[in-house]
């Protein structure tokens, strides 16, 4: 099998504000992990591109890494449309049958005016199919890394919502001539 790429997927450092808020794409990040950014620059490639989705949060994470990246949008975390900007409780409060209904089945439904997870693999596929051949960094959110392990791995989006991907973490994925390597998820 031939190597076309090796994406390093970078979970943007840790969001500052309220805990348990939807942050908007404004939302920045605490990036003075001295130590995450250290150990991170090591695994990266020396060759290779980046990218970063539209958040703000991704942008100044990889700016930490010392990165010069892209912006690519197709890469943002999922839309929760009306949710953005407030915390879970409040969201519970105000759209009470529309949170029931999104937290029976998180994979398919939509929050009102958003996306659900299935839609986000979706737009994910799409960016990574067009990514070139090569090293490349990819600087997102938890929901797009757990998108690409559904695509590479092939599997339902309820299923990839198991999967536990931390600030400051990183997974890497190859995509070689015919199918995909996993060759580690969430190493910190």
């Amino acid at each position: 099998m031939t190597l076309e790429r090796r994406l390093w997927l970078i979970r943007h450092a840790p969001v500052l504000g309220p805990p348990g808020m939807l942050p908007d794409l404004d939302a920045p990040a605490d990036v003075g992990d001295i130590g995450a950014v250290s150990r991170l620059r090591a695994q990266l490639p020396a060759d290779r591109a980046a990218i970063t989705s539209s958040a703000r949060r991704a942008q100044e994470t990889a700016l930490a890494l010392g990165l010069q990246p892209r912006v690519e949008p197709a890469f943002d975390e999922q839309d929760f449309g009306q949710w953005t900007g407030r915390t879970h409780d409040e969201v519970r409060q105000v759209f009470a049958a529309a949170h029931d209904d999104f937290w029976c089945a998180p994979a398919r439904e939509r929050p009102p005016g958003g996306e659900s997870f299935a839609d986000q693999i979706a737009r994910v596929r799409g960016a990574i199919d067009a990514l070139p051949q090569g090293d490349l960094v990819i600087v997102a959110h938890a929901g797009t890394i757990r998108a690409a392990l559904a695509i590479a791995l092939g599997i339902a989006a309820e299923t990839a919502l198991g999967f536990v991907i931390d600030p400051w973490s990183s997974t890497r994925l190859d995509r070689l001539e015919g199918g995909w390597r996993i060759v580690w998820v969430n190493r910190l």
